[in-house]
Order: C-alpha cells, then structure tokens, then sequence
C-alpha cells in the first residue's frame, strides 16, 4: 500500500515470486473506508499480509490492520532494495517494486510502539522542539544585540543579570526598543514552555510501562531524567537488538568505511541512524565533563569536602584519561565515551 493523506493506493500481490501482481485502486484513506476495503480484500483470500512504508501517516492504519486480525507491516523507506539506476520515485512503482522484496524477506519491517509509548514520544519530542525553539530566539536577541554593537561585558550570558542589562538597553528609535522588548519576551515565553513540558514529563513517566527502565538508565553517571526518557522513547524495546554495535549502528555512532583491497579508509561517524538520541548523549557527556571540570575547581577553592575534588578529579582521569591517550580529542573523545556508555548501559 502506499499511503497519503486523503487517499491510499492498493496493489495485490500473489503467493510466490511469479504470482500475479495487479493494482487494486485508491480509495479514501478514512478509517471507514478502509475497514471495508480490508474486508473485501480478506474474502477473496485465505491468508493476507499488508505493508505500507513509514512516513507522516503513522501508525493508525496499522493497528487499524492488527485489530481487524491480519498480518501488517510497516517497513523503513530507506531500507527497501532498488536497482542502482532507478531514480524513478513514483508511488505506484514502488508498489510494484516493493512486492517481490516482500516475499524474498528483503523489506525491513520498523519497531511499531504501542500508544501509550507514542503518546510519551510525542512529549518528549514536543520538548526537544520547544528547546530549538528557544535556542533561535536567544540567537535573534545576540544578533540584534551584536548588529547594534551592544557587547555584554561578562562571559556567561542568559542570566538574571544579563536579562537586567537587556533591559537597561535603550535605543535613539522606539521601534528598535520595541523589537528588543518582542524578542526578549519570545525567548520568556520559549523557556517557560520548555519548563512546562519538563514537568510534564515528569508527572507521567513514573505512570509509564517502560519507567523502571528510566530509573535504571538514570544510576549512569551524567544520565538525568530527559537524557534517560529521550532514549527509551526513541529506542524502544533495546533487546530487537542483537549486540551493542548494532545498537551503536541504529544511533549513528559507527565510523564509516571506504576501503578497498588493503588500504582501509575510515572516516567521521556515519550519522545515519536516530539523531535525536545521538544528539542528546554528546551533549549531555559535554555537559557532564564541563560539570566534572566546575566541581573539581569549586573543591579547590574550599567550597566542598577535598574528597569531593578528588573523587571527580579521579573520575575524569579514568573517564578521559584513555581517551588523551589514543589522541582522541574534541567531538571525537565524546562519541567514543558515547558509545562505551551505551553500551554499559
């Protein structure tokens, strides 16, 4: 099947690679109409199997499918097998195409979550863009501050007291006032946002099936409440996967290859696979040896026990100190150090 919005177009297929293939038709994509066009299918055949490829539609025709109780799967687009000259990408080809892969096992069926783990995805994912959101807004501020050259005269900004110096700017045009006062209060309007949805997230991952494994992942060291929901909602069920370098593989965190006979050519990671888990485990290990770095300095100064100093002090050494060794700096060091914690995870 391939699905849209308004309509869904249906080729049949027959048992075995020299059964007949033959385009059903295109009917309205509403439930309704499907559960009836499903039935009609059902009738004339003792067994039926449906697939559509992943995309925007979701999951709906698909439990739709289940719950009628027939077979269905929803296979990865990016995983469907052409030959190496089509460049054709018309609907009813890949139809056709599609079918005799099915029966030879070579389409790659996507995990499904139930709704429950969807809902929570949705609110996860609802942040993530809340979060982006933000961070264009405090670029429009620095480049409207920067445009006007207003410097602030500290390092760390979007604090209280950089909020207070934006508010004691002032400007020879009131429209330039006034649009100041729009996008300091787009980036208030932003992060309490952000901060509703972080407690959203918080008020229902205690209720959810899959919490016990949030608690889990959160005993890691760097590992909070969102690196840890972020993960189990993107990844899902972890144990459809076979080792740890196959997880690795689906995160992006592999080095690509171009070798050929003896000479072996490796690059960046390949960054191919979920970027949103990908991209929050940099960022928290970032964060994570930034705050290692802050509490070390703050036990030298007195502020803490000296054994807490030398516990983090002692912590980065095993952490980064192989990582020096092999000169792996940089991004490099924190994706190695990625994926050495997924894979005790």
């Amino acid at each position: 099947m391939d699905v849209a919005k308004l309509k869904n177009a249906i080729a049949i297929a027959e048992v075995g690679r020299e059964g007949e293939v033959r385009f059903f038709g295109e009917v309205d994509a509403s439930a309704t109409s499907m559960r009836r066009v499903i039935g009609r299918i059902a009738s004339r055949f003792d067994h039926v199997h449906f697939c559509y490829e992943a995309g925007p539609i979701g999951y709906g025709l698909y439990r739709l499918i289940r719950a009628l109780g027939h077979e269905c799967n929803v296979v990865a687009p990016s995983l469907i097998p052409r030959e190496p000259g089509d460049r054709v990408n018309e609907p009813s080809l890949r139809r056709y195409l599609a079918r005799p892969a099915m029966w030879a096992g070579e389409l790659t069926a996507v995990w499904v979550p139930d709704e429950g783990h969807e809902s929570m995805r949705d609110l996860v994912r609802a942040r993530a863009a809340a979060v982006e959101t933000l961070r264009v807004h405090r670029q429009q501020v620095s480049a409207f501050m920067l445009k006007h050259g207003r410097s602030y005269p500290r390092k760390k900004s979007w604090t209280m007291r950089y909020l207070r110096w934006l508010q004691e700017q002032r400007f020879g045009y009131p429209a330039h006032q006034i649009a100041l006062q729009e996008m300091v209060e787009a980036v208030r309007v932003s992060k309490e946002r952000v901060q509703r949805l972080e407690r959203a997230i918080e008020e229902f991952v205690p209720a959810w099936s899959l919490a016990p494994i949030v608690w889990a992942l959160q005993t890691l060291r760097g590992v909070d409440l969102i690196v840890a929901v972020t993960f189990v909602t993107e990844v899902g069920d972890a144990s459809r996967f076979e080792s740890p370098r196959q997880l690795m593989g689906y995160l992006g965190l592999v080095p690509g290859e171009r070798s050929t006979g003896e000479t072996v050519r490796r690059g960046g990671t390949t960054k191919a696979g979920n970027g949103r888990v990908r991209h929050m485990l940099r960022w928290r290990l970032c964060r994570d040896r930034a705050d290692a770095a802050v509490k070390v300095m703050v036990a030298k100064n007195s502020l803490l026990p000296e054994r807490s100093g030398g516990c983090w002090r002692r912590w980065c050494a095993r952490r980064w100190a192989p990582i020096r060794a092999r000169h792996m700096v940089g991004s490099i060091g924190v994706v190695d150090v990625a994926k050495r914690g997924r894979q005790q995870g």
